[in-house]
């Protein structure tokens, strides 16, 4: 754990603490066949990817690319690496890990922008890696599953097909003043001053929050986008947007599947060696992956 909050700190001293104490509660590396680090094309040049393959018979794999969360600035591949082998292990899928550019070095849409052609690479390419283009989703935590939606917007106007979508607690509405918003205040916590410091980091102007590939709730139509897996967390500041973002998708006609973790925080699901509630969570998205991307 970290001795004052995130937002306290630099940029240099957030970044370290961050990856300390998610690797600190993640517990022992789940064993998988293969680990590829990767360079993909993207926007802005090259983007570190890092893939990791079941192993058993040959043949063709779904497929999952995961974005991992830090509020646009914060995380790397390691970040995410347990959740990506306890997802490839258990889905028995490959999982790319996309190493998008971050603010406010790099400051919005960069990270969408990087995470769709990271996207499309893999429905390109995945083929030569054994995988089947056509049973791909996105996954994400936090601002990784905000990453994930605005993919989902972004392929639904320019490609590729997705089968599936998992959004974990993700960030879904600049300024939003929702109750869990309000409330959500405490210090020793991911709180409302977090999310502040966030998007103070990752938006150029305040105006670049109503875009809905920044604010995906903003977004007008939601219709025909893939099947959702939406999970929140009793105590974070993000519950009431990500639920309002189920809400909105189903009310477009997209299945989606909600789960509110009680008596969790914001940033539990990445905790696997620490809460039984973080080990559940993955299963319930290793069910629902193998069911969206079954054959």
């Amino acid at each position: 754990m970290v001795d004052r909050p995130l937002y306290e700190m630099t940029l240099t001293e957030a970044r370290a603490a961050d990856l300390a104490s998610i690797q600190a509660g993640r517990g022992p590396a789940t064993r998988v066949g293969a680990v590829t680090e990767l360079r993909i094309p993207g926007p802005g040049g090259a983007l570190p990817a890092r893939l990791y393959h079941p192993g058993g018979p040959a043949g063709k794999l779904p497929v999952v690319l995961y974005f991992f969360g830090g509020g646009w600035v914060l995380g790397t591949l390691d970040t995410c690496d347990e959740v990506c082998r306890r997802l490839c292990r258990g889905a028995g899928a490959l999982v790319l890990s996309v190493g998008y550019r971050l603010a406010p070095e790099h400051p919005f849409p960069a990270a969408p922008h990087d995470c769709h052609a990271a996207t499309r690479w893999a429905a390109e390419h995945i083929g030569g890696h054994g995988g089947d283009p056509a049973r791909i989703a996105v996954a994400g935590d936090s601002a990784g599953g905000n990453l994930a939606a605005a993919v989902t917007l972004q392929a639904r106007a320019g490609g590729p097909a997705l089968a599936g979508q998992v959004l974990v607690y993700p960030n879904t509405d600049h300024g939003s003043d929702t109750r869990s918003m309000r409330e959500n205040t405490d210090p020793a916590r991911f709180n409302r001053r977090s999310v502040e410091w966030y998007w103070g980091h990752y938006l150029r102007h305040p105006a670049d929050g109503t875009d809905p590939l920044a604010s995906p709730l903003r977004a007008t139509d939601l219709s025909g986008l893939p099947p959702a897996l939406l999970i929140t967390a009793e105590h974070d500041p993000l519950r009431d947007e990500g639920e309002q973002y189920a809400d909105r998708l189903a009310q477009a006609g997209v299945p989606v599947k909600r789960l509110r973790y009680a008596g969790m925080a914001h940033g539990f699901f990445t905790m696997t060696g620490t809460f039984e509630a973080a080990r559940e969570a993955t299963g319930q998205v290793v069910d629902f992956l193998r069911s969206t991307l079954a054959p």
